[in-house]
């Protein structure tokens, strides 16, 4: 499918990106990240919200206390990654401001100050929990249309699921949740805002639904582990993207074999169609 692109910003600088919201992008430009990590300012009556600190970098850090002229209300995570929560502990240690994030932390050495379930409201948004990425996973939306979506939707890549934590049946019914909504606009953990979220969405389950289908396929004419898999299916040649088709893939033959169309036995998976027609 299409992704979405956009010229590396400029760095150390807070630029509006939606009403009233300031976007800026930590230094943290990786083949995982784009250009880095989205931290978001929106405003409210006592100070200002910062929608994931980033990384753990002091410089990051100090960019989002001049940007907020220092008044920080609170600190709000999408999930517990450490490009997304690294900088979180120092941020909360210069401002005082309470965390909130999902109230079962997929970190073990993090428990948020303000414990979120889903449904709840936090500053002016409500959380709506979509694990797959991460088991902790949060978008967060607002009245206005806009939906902060961290991980679960970028713009500029597909999303990636890397068991035992990430889950492709989680991931695939959280997406079914965003594209039973009507929020207006996306603005992600990673990559530019996404303008036409309803049909984005439905081209990412589309393309997951395709993926799965091909790995089916593939296991009809021949059991394999999940690396060939990637080799058979995917033409990465960089070994960090090769690692994470290899989740992506494991993800998927997980849940197949859930659902009862693939099985493992010594690293080798097949499916189960086949195993059935020489039965018969």
């Amino acid at each position: 499918m299409a992704f979405l692109t956009e010229p590396a910003p400029e760095r150390g600088v807070a630029r509006e990106i939606g009403p009233g919201i300031q976007r800026i992008v930590a230094r943290n430009a990786s083949l995982m990240t784009y250009h880095g990590t989205n931290t978001y300012l929106v405003p409210g009556p006592s100070g200002y919200t910062v929608i994931d600190p980033g990384p753990d970098d002091c410089v990051h850090v100090n960019d989002i206390l001049v940007a907020a002229g220092g008044h920080i209300a609170m600190i709000v995570l999408t999930h517990t990654h450490s490009d997304h929560r690294g900088a979180c502990d120092e941020l909360k240690e210069k401002t005082g401001a309470p965390v909130a994030a999902f109230h079962a932390s997929a970190a073990p050495d993090f428990t948020p100050d303000i414990p979120l379930h889903d449904g709840d409201e936090i500053a002016g948004m409500s959380a709506i929990h979509t694990p797959g990425h991460a088991s902790d996973h949060l978008c967060f939306a607002r009245p206005d249309g806009i939906l902060f979506s961290a991980d679960h939707v970028m713009s500029w890549s597909s999303t990636i699921v890397s068991p035992p934590d990430g889950d492709m049946a989680d991931y695939c019914a959280s997406l079914q949740t965003l594209l039973e909504r009507n929020d207006a606009i996306y603005l992600p953990g990673h990559g530019p805002p996404i303008r036409e979220p309803k049909s984005y969405v439905a081209g990412l389950l589309s393309y997951r639904i395709e993926r799965e289908r091909a790995i089916v396929e593939a296991l009809k004419l021949c059991p394999s582990n999940s690396w060939n898999l990637v080799d058979r299916l995917y033409s990465k040649t960089d070994p960090w993207l090769r690692m994470a088709a290899e989740r992506n893939v494991v993800a998927h033959l997980l849940k197949l074999r859930r659902e009862g169309k693939v099985e493992e036995c010594s690293e080798i998976w097949r499916s189960t169609s086949l195993q059935n027609a020489h039965v018969s």
